[in-house]
């Protein structure tokens, strides 16, 4: 139903897991004096992605820390290593893929733990700071270079690593791009771009070059602006935004829905789905949420 005003429906958020306390240490560290003006943290995960056992994984990004919890809600560590990790998404062949801040395109060896470099450099220029990812059916890879671009400084770039290997630049002049998806039919893709309060789309022609890239939609409010976003099975959008909850837009990109988690204070930064079910990393309190949306999420490449 393609109605600009039919009214919002609201969903509740449950938790699923919390960061044991084990594995929290409140303290200050070089990610966090720039990027959570000087506070201490224990944790700060993102990167939420399932594997084929159904296994749900994440990242710590200040401590360079991978997770995996079971179904149950327990909490492994697979491994910590020097570096701060963000998106990350599961290759067919079993790898998980990793943004990584300081090193750049990473791929983690999930029985090993074993980090290794896929991509330091972009033809030997430093990347700005990667943060997320996605596969395209075809093994093509869309990943986002956002450093500390914004509206001052609107350099963030998008990036293509394709199946056979070749770098290819989407976007140079992004105010803070973040997260990453594409639609079914991968001919679209989709990137949040925090610091402007947008969605961008990138049209792309029969050989995958973009065209008539645009503004699918304007957000307001909050006290950022989109984070992680993915798309539903009926090509529907579903957007963290900072500050205010996750919205589900329709293929026309017209809102639907709101997941929103009261009173309570969350930092909604990522999710994925397991059927219906998303899975949300609530960063500023070290958690995994839950909530049911009316469609069942798109069939990720890992999957497929």
């Amino acid at each position: 139903m393609l109605n600009p005003f039919q009214p919002i429906k609201k969903i509740e958020v449950q938790r699923f897991a919390s960061m044991p306390p084990k594995f929290r240490k409140r303290r200050r560290t070089a990610w966090s004096d720039p990027n959570r003006q000087g506070a201490a943290v224990d944790s700060f995960l993102e990167g939420p992605s399932f594997d084929r056992q159904g296994n749900l994984w994440c990242v710590d990004i200040p401590f360079g820390r991978i997770f995996r919890i079971d179904p149950k809600g327990e909490w492994d560590l697979v491994t910590q290593y020097d570096g701060w990790p963000n998106g990350l998404k599961f290759h067919r062949d079993g790898r998980a893929f990793v943004c990584d801040y300081r090193r750049g395109l990473v791929a983690l060896h999930p029985k090993t733990g074993k980090v290794e470099e896929v991509l330091g450099t972009a033809f030997s220029e430093s990347f700005k700071g990667l943060n997320d990812l996605h596969f395209a059916d075809n093994g093509d890879l869309y990943f986002t270079d956002q450093g500390q671009s914004g509206i001052g400084d609107p350099t963030g770039r998008v990036w293509r690593l394709r199946a056979n290997g070749e770098l290819q630049k989407l976007v140079a002049n992004a105010p803070s791009p973040n997260g990453i998806t594409v639609n079914k039919k991968n001919s679209q893709v989709y990137v949040a771009v925090t610091r402007s309060q947008q969605i961008w789309r990138l049209p792309l022609m029969a050989g995958g070059t973009p065209s008539k890239t645009g503004v699918a939609i304007n957000l307001s409010g909050g006290h950022a602006g989109p984070d992680g976003i993915e798309m539903d099975d009926e090509d529907g959008l579903v957007v963290c935004h900072l500050g205010v909850g996750i919205w589900r837009f329709d293929s026309n990109c017209l809102p639907t829905h709101l997941v929103h988690a009261g009173k309570e204070h969350r930092l909604m930064t990522n999710v994925a789905f397991r059927g219906k079910t998303l899975y949300i990393t609530d960063s500023a309190n070290g958690e995994i949420l839950m909530a049911e949306m009316p469609v069942a999420g798109k069939k990720m490449f890992s999957m497929r």
